[in-house]
This record gives C-alpha cells, sequence and structure tokens, in this order.
C-alpha cells in the first residue's frame, strides 16, 4: 500500500514517536487549571493551524462528546499536526461515527505520523469494522504504524468472540515475521490479551503454540521476555510447563 518513499517522511531514529510524544503538556504544573472545554470547542474551527491544532491536542486529554464532530472533520484538515492531533483526540474522544472516517483516512494519509494516531483511534473505537484495516496496516505500514496496530489489535477483546477470533492470525504472522523487535514485542502482548478471552480451542492452542515458539526462538531478548510474560499473564498450563522446562535446560 505504501512506497519506500513513505519511509522518508519519518526520521528513522525516532520512527517509532509521534510528534506528540515530545511535545510537552498544555499545562506544565498540576495547579494550572485544564483548559476550557468550550473554548478550545470555538478554536476548532479557527483559521489559523496553529489554534486548530492546539485545540485538538486539548482534547487529548479532555473528554468531551461534543468534540468528537468538529475532530472528525479535523482528520482531514490541509495541515499533518492538525490531522494527527485531531486522530489522538479521537482516540481520547471514540465514537462509532468516527470509525469510517478514520479508516477512509488510514487507507489515504500520506503521513506515517498521522496513520500512527489514526491506527491508535480504530483500537480506541472497539468497533468490529476497525478488524480489517488495523490487520492490513500491521502487515502493510511502515514499522512506526505497525506498533500501534499491534496494540490496537488487543482492543478486540472487548469487541466479542469472533473479532479476537480474527485478530489473532495477523497477530500470529507479525509475531513470527515481522523484522521489528518492537512490533513483535507488541504482537506477544495482544495475543496474551485475547487468549484470555477465549476457551481452550483451535486457535488458542495456536496462539499459545507462537507464544512459545517465540519464547524458545526469537533473536531478541526483550521480545522474548514479552512472549514469556504473555503466557505467563494467559497462565496456560502448556505454555508454563515449557518455560520451566526450558529455563532449566538452560535455554538462554
Amino acid at each position: 500500500m505504501y512506497d519506500d518513499d513513505d519511509l522518508s517522511l519519518l526520521d528513522p531514529e525516532a520512527e517509532l514517536e509521534s510528534p506528540l510524544d515530545r511535545i510537552e503538556p498544555l499545562t506544565d504544573e498540576p495547579e494550572v487549571p485544564p483548559p476550557d472545554p468550550d473554548e478550545m470547542l470555538a478554536l476548532l474551527d479557527s483559521p489559523l493551524p496553529q489554534q486548530r491544532m492546539l485545540a485538538a491536542r486539548a482534547f487529548c486529554d479532555i473528554e468531551d462528546a461534543r468534540a468528537t464532530s468538529p475532530l472528525i472533520r479535523l482528520l482531514t484538515d490541509s495541515c499533518p499536526l492538525v490531522r494527527v492531533s485531531a486522530a489522538y483526540g479521537i482516540g481520547r474522544n471514540p465514537s462509532s461515527d468516527a470509525v469510517e472516517p478514520l479508516i477512509v483516512q488510514l487507507n489515504s494519509d500520506w503521513n506515517g505520523y498521522v496513520r500512527k494516531g489514526v491506527v491508535w483511534a480504530l483500537g480506541n473505537c472497539r468497533d468490529r469494522r476497525s478488524l480489517a484495516p488495523l490487520a492490513d496496516a500491521l502487515k502493510t505500514d511502515i514499522s512506526a504504524v505497525r506498533l500501534w496496530a499491534a496494540s490496537a489489535l488487543a482492543q478486540m477483546a472487548n469487541v466479542g468472540y469472533e473479532a479476537v477470533i480474527g485478530a489473532i492470525p495477523p497477530l500470529i504472522s507479525a509475531l513470527v515475521q515481522d523484522p521489528v523487535a518492537p512490533v513483535r514485542s507488541n504482537c506477544a502482548w495482544s495475543i496474551g490479551q485475547l487468549c484470555r478471552e477465549l476457551p481452550p480451542n483451535a486457535v488458542y492452542a495456536t496462539a499459545i503454540d507462537a507464544l512459545i515458539q517465540t519464547f524458545a526462538e526469537d533473536t531478541d531478548l526483550g521480545v522474548r521476555e514479552d512472549a514469556k510474560a504473555a503466557i505467563l499473564g494467559v497462565g496456560d498450563t502448556r505454555g508454563l510447563q515449557m518455560i520451566e522446562t526450558l529455563e532449566q535446560e538452560g535455554w538462554f
């Protein structure tokens, strides 16, 4: 979906971060009152991009259902910093009405930072419609987006059984194949979260097998530890026995 030119949009050394990850909070001191929601709502329609961005950022911290509709409109703003702020704002103020606009933006936005925010918002919307675009992002997008798509898929645990069943195969595939260790770690974590919602069926067993394989074979120590933590969190007897056996045999 995205060609190699897309990678040039992100600094390779900070690719897993977002511009908002490094922006200082709007209020540095705890005694400073938060922004007034009514004032921020008005600024969402400001003609100045800087004011629109600051207002959208405010709703990353403020929960106010009135903001969702104007934030959806800002997903197509000409300024990418406004768009990414709007995506994070929707993630804080999720709505079923935002799901389709978020999917459209995920499929069309040239900016990786924006797509990263969009996948986070899609996960927070906890909607069955988010499953396919999140799975596709995990498979095809740049590493910064894949990282958050992996985490966002864990939210399918709040959607329902069919969504959980649908989320596990792409997570297993990325857990085994993704070249970026933090993406694999997030996949391990999400698989652990989803397995807690499953009965001991074939999908559950396949997911546990993938976690065991990752614990035993992944080249990155952090990924192996995250796979172990996922198994421990699920409490799967077979997985726990395999961990104990491998550690007793001095596997590492």
